[in-house]
């Protein structure tokens, strides 16, 4: 059973990258286009990969104590 717990962290982590990469790429098109709304869009930003990894760090700590 410990390999699927294993399993199932990495793929936390492999989502949470995906996550907080989606969210970069989202906010440097954003900055791109509107450079005057830079800081409303960055403080954004931070509130959402704060909360990806949030929830990658509470499904990983699940995953590790279902071995």
């Amino acid at each position: 059973m410990g390999g699927l717990a294993s399993i199932g962290a990495g793929l936390v982590t492999i989502g949470a990258g995906l996550g907080i990469g989606l969210i970069g790429y989202s906010a440097l098109a954003g900055i791109s286009r509107q450079p005057e709304a830079g800081k409303q869009i960055q403080t954004a930003m931070i509130i959402a990969a704060a909360l990806v990894e949030g929830v990658a760090f509470f499904a990983a700590v699940v995953c590790l104590l279902a071995r």
